[in-house]
């Protein structure tokens, strides 16, 4: 059984996303501050993290600063606020979802499900390889990437988006399509995400992430991968 942490400063919505997440076949703990969020994800290692913005002491933003120092473990992230720059900030600390409040609990299952359906999917057999493009080795089986023989730390949508352009390179990609792909569910056409995932995935990979050699933008298409 999965284990999904939670983490809310208000007992009603911990409680409500627990009833729903049980139902849904998940064991539950929370943590009502950031502070008691990280200890939790530490000696817990749950499978994800449905994770508010707004917490006391130690905010969600702070929270997944510090986990992404040591840890993979996918964050859906909440927030009450709709500006872009929370969400943009979320997705830029590592985050690998957001919902805003007031969300639908079915919803909130679905992409918990969705996630954790890419982080745990066994690959199939044609897919258990090494893919070699350029300095960049994606080792599909081991779910690690090395550049000039080099571990690089991604989160779980930078080596999704990864995998898949080098896998596919030299097609160019829509941003809807890639959102389509690594997303499973309707985004609403918030193509924002795919830039800035791009983005850091980059500043990880390219030597220039400002003149990037491999992952190419196609202008007013989306983007490829070019070896």
């Amino acid at each position: 059984m999965q284990k999904i942490l939670i983490v809310d400063d208000e007992e009603n919505i911990v409680s409500l996303i627990e009833y729903n997440l049980k139902n849904a076949g998940f064991q539950t703990i929370a943590a009502y501050d950031g502070r008691k969020a990280v200890t939790m994800a530490r000696e817990q290692r749950p499978d994800l993290i449905v994770l508010d913005v707004m917490l006391p002491g130690m905010d969600g933003f702070d929270v997944v600063r510090e986990l992404r120092k040591e840890s993979n473990v996918p964050v859906l992230m909440l927030t009450a606020r709709a500006e872009e720059f929370d969400r943009v900030l979320a997705l830029e600390l590592g985050a690998d979802d957001y919902l805003i409040k007031p969300f639908s609990t079915r919803e909130l299952v679905a992409r918990v499900k969705a996630i954790l359906r890419r982080v745990t999917s066994e690959p199939r057999e044609e897919e258990k390889a090494v893919i070699k493009a350029g300095p960049i080795t994606v080792d599909v089986e081991r779910h690690e990437v090395h550049v000039d023989e080099k571990e690089i730390q991604l989160t779980a949508k930078e080596y999704e988006l990864l995998k898949l352009l080098v896998t596919n390179r030299g097609r160019v990609f829509s941003r809807e399509k890639l959102l389509e792909q690594l997303w499973d569910y309707d985004y609403f056409g918030d193509t924002r995400t795919i830039d800035v995932h791009m983005r850091h995935l980059r500043e990880k990979i390219e030597q220039d992430s400002a003149n990037p050699r491999y992952l190419k933008t196609i202008r007013g298409v989306g983007y490829k991968f070019e070896e």
